[in-house]
């Protein structure tokens, strides 16, 4: 038998960092928005712990023990004393090294798939935890929806959406390093009382009440002035979006996929089409707001 299971990517609405912590880590407020593009994990016994990828993005994916999904199997086969030998075949559909989580989702996908898989039917807690131990995205990708979260971003609070709201992903060359982009926000910061990072009232109340208006002037990413020092063309990319009727545009996560809110599907259309003949990036996707969490299908 073989276990299949959809999950999502991200966007970050909201992004604010701390400073650096001793640790390494920053304090993060980070309101997270599942979105409707979705990588699909499937996992088959075998004779042994083996990864395969298809998709437009396949060659970027590392197929050894890094890849959080191979992480997420070995996790949960060693908390039960289980032999993790399965084959896991990633179907993948979310922008690679793109600040939308596609690693994260691959890891949570490969959790809930390992856990149906050997009949475990873990406690929501328990999966929680192996993802916060894989990665400060990892949760998030399991529960999907919207959450804010806390601490280096494990520490999540659902929150409520009142409505869908409608995305364009311009998609970039090449990625960039999460590690690297943090290093930059710190060397950009350097000697500046950073402020404790805390979510936005408007911007969570534009969420619970659906309001693409309000939520795009209340968007927010503490990353973006790093990302864009790493990848000024971004910034054209950016102003391209904009150009092109959408109502806010941001970095998502640390980039370098940016990220375009429109008033509705039709302008959303408009949009992604004015992105892919603007030669900024190197496609545009179209993609709905909430989404459903991490996912067994069959």
């Amino acid at each position: 038998m073989s276990v299949t299971v959809r999950v999502p990517a991200k966007v970050n609405v909201q992004l604010a960092v701390g400073a650096a912590r001793p640790d390494g880590f920053h304090d993060l407020a980070n309101v997270f928005l599942a979105v409707g593009l979705h990588d699909e994990v499937t996992v088959t016994p075998a004779e042994s712990l083996t990864i395969t990828c298809s998709g437009p993005d396949a060659p970027q994916v590392p197929l050894d023990r890094t890849n959080l999904a191979a992480r997420a199997a070995e996790l949960l086969a060693a908390r039960h004393g289980i032999d993790p030998s399965i084959h896991i075949h990633i179907a993948k559909d979310i922008p690679v090294a793109g600040g939308m989580a596609g690693g994260s989702a691959d890891g949570a996908g490969a959790l809930l798939a390992c856990d149906a898989l050997w009949d475990l039917d873990s406690p929501r807690s328990e999966l929680l935890s192996i993802c916060a131990e894989l990665g400060s995205d990892v949760p998030f990708s399991l529960v999907g929806g919207a959450a804010l979260g806390t601490g280096r971003g494990e520490q999540l609070t659902e929150l409520e959406v009142g409505g869908e709201f409608h995305w364009v992903f311009a998609v970039a060359d090449g990625g960039l390093s999460t590690p690297a982009v943090y290093a930059e926000f710190d060397r950009l910061n350097e000697g500046v009382a950073v402020p404790a990072p805390a979510a936005s009232p408007p911007l969570l109340e534009a969420l619970r009440t659906g309001d693409a208006t309000a939520l795009a002037a209340s968007l927010a990413n503490d990353l973006q002035p790093a990302a864009l020092s790493l990848r000024p063309s971004l910034a054209d990319t950016l102003t391209a979006g904009t150009a092109a009727g959408a109502l806010a545009a941001l970095v998502s996560g640390s980039g370098p996929t940016t990220a375009f809110l429109t008033k509705d599907e039709e302008s959303a259309g408009a949009v992604a089409q004015a992105l892919r003949a603007s030669g900024t990036c190197r496609t545009a996707r179209v993609a709905v707001s909430p989404a459903r969490g991490a996912t067994v299908l069959v």
